[in-house]
Formats: C-alpha cells, sequence, structure tokens
C-alpha cells in the first residue's frame, strides 16, 4: 500500500484522492479501489449534505477533528480532493492497512 498514488503530503498535511458512493447504508471508509479512497456516505448528495457527512467520516476515521478536514476540490462530484492537517503520509498509510 505504500504505492499508493493518491496520497500526496503537503506543507500542512496530507491530500487524498477520494470516490463517494452516496446513499449507503451507513457512512464508512471501504478501502482504496484503483488509487483512490473509497467511501460509502449515507446521505444524499443534496445541498452540501454529503461533502459534510465525507468531512465527518474522514475525521472519525483518522482520529482527528472535524476542522482539520477540507475539502480542496470536487464539491459537486463523486471525485474529490480532501486535505488532512496536521497529519503524515505514513501514518495515513498505517491507519488504511487497517480497514475493516
Amino acid at each position: 500500500m505504500s504505492d499508493f498514488a493518491g496520497l500526496r503530503e503537503t506543507p500542512s498535511g496530507v491530500r487524498l484522492d477520494v470516490e463517494v458512493k452516496v446513499r449507503a447504508s451507513r457512512s464508512k471508509v471501504l478501502g482504496i479501489k484503483a488509487d483512490r479512497l473509497s467511501v460509502a456516505l449515507a446521505a444524499p448528495p443534496v445541498e452540501g449534505a454529503a461533502n459534510q457527512a465525507l468531512i465527518e467520516t474522514l475525521a472519525e476515521y483518522f482520529g482527528l477533528p472535524r476542522r482539520r478536514v477540507s475539502l480542496v476540490t470536487g464539491e459537486r462530484n463523486r471525485r474529490k480532493v480532501v486535505e488532512l492537517a496536521g497529519v503524515r503520509a505514513r501514518d495515513v498509510l498505517e491507519r488504511l492497512q487497517r480497514v475493516e
């Protein structure tokens, strides 16, 4: 998993390429598929609900406060780029190896 191309370090943390699946039975991180982090979201893609659910899901999964998770691009798209502030790529990869 160390060759996860969808993960890039930035001066403030890391950026992740993410693909979301909306209207799932529950929100959860599914794992890496095609160099993107796949995340199922229970929220519909209406009025930013799915984006907010994505931030909350990733914050909980990585053990971060919500304010340290931000949507960089893809506000109206299934494919998004998310930034996790104050973390290192090594820590993100380690956590992703434990996807349930």
